[in-house]
């Protein structure tokens, strides 16, 4: 009997159940699924960048497979620090959904559509410096919660639109509300978004060789490359970073292309990089010297001081 570690949110689950399945299908064994409440879940009248960020989502999952009751955690790879606490190791990381951003309203079309001083909700510092930047005239509000509760609170009229992960909202079946899918020239991805991770204990060789079935060679290396950007910066969700990597063709072969950005969350001093190659941790290493030349220290620094 092998054992998954989840957050009980209706997202979460669903997708410990599709790796369960999965792993059941290829191995033949049985699976059942530990589902946890994490601090992240519990907090929310704060944004999560001033409660500690994405790795309350995550500890009391790696608890669990410290203290030998899971045997592996089920993550959206977004909410991963860059770095795993000592003891563990990031096994698969499974082929990506659509990484991109959502808008989602039930009156307009997109950000543009919105009048000024419209309200747009959102739980992403990177999401409200990229509105922000490009929609002066909007208002942002911070959006915490799980899925079904941020599209209550639009359907009740507390904003006029909210941005989601599109991939959560397919996961879930709710694509009809997705009202408009915004392309990344708009609204960058953050790192490892739309992609799942499977983490386990460092170690622990026979998980390890039970999750490899599902690993998803181009997507580790595409989200490798946006990871890396944001492990150099000290990327968390306190850093209003956006990093996305896809596969391009290129003569016989393919060519990674990873674009990142970085701004103050009001969205002014943008800086931006968008460079090629062949490895990801060097890619990531040279995009990051890209956004570094353009200030981003100065930013970061900025940004920890607020």
């Amino acid at each position: 009997m092998w054992i998954i570690a989840s957050r009980e949110s209706r997202l979460a689950m669903w997708q410990a159940e599709h790796v369960r399945d999965l792993l059941q299908e290829h191995s033949g064994e049985s699976v059942s699924i530990l589902g946890m409440t994490t601090r992240g879940d519990q907090i929310l009248d704060r944004t999560l960048s001033k409660v500690g960020g994405k790795g309350l989502f995550v500890k009391e999952l790696e608890a669990a497979l410290e203290e030998g009751r899971a045997h592996l955690a089920v993550h959206s790879l977004k909410d991963v620090p860059m770095q795993l606490p000592e003891g563990f190791a990031l096994s698969a990381v499974m082929q990506r959904e659509d990484p991109r951003d959502a808008f989602v309203s039930n009156e307009f079309g997109g950000l543009a559509d919105l009048p000024a001083g419209a309200l747009v909700g959102t739980s992403s510092l990177r999401r409200e410096a990229q509105i922000r930047a490009s929609y002066p005239h909007l208002r942002v509000v911070a959006l915490r919660g799980n899925l079904d509760t941020r599209l209550s609170k639009l359907d009740r009229g507390e904003m006029q639109a909210i941005i989601l992960a599109a991939a959560g909202l397919k996961r879930l079946g709710l694509a009809q509300r997705i009202r408009q899918i915004m392309a990344p020239e708009e609204m960058l991805p953050a790192a490892g978004q739309g992609a799942l991770g499977i983490e386990t204990r460092a170690g622990d060789t026979a998980t390890h060789v039970l999750v490899s079935v599902l690993a998803h060679e181009q997507t580790f290396r595409e989200v490798s490359a946006e990871r890396a950007v944001s492990r150099v910066l000290g990327g968390s969700c306190q850093m209003p970073l956006a990093a996305y990597c896809v596969s391009e063709p290129h003569g016989t072969e393919s060519v990674l292309r990873l674009r990142a950005r970085l701004a103050m969350p009001d969205g002014s001093s943008l800086c931006s990089a968008d460079l090629t190659g062949q490895d990801p941790e060097q890619l990531g290493l040279r995009v990051a010297q890209a956004l570094r030349d353009q200030g981003a220290d100065d930013l970061i620094a900025r940004l920890a001081s607020h």
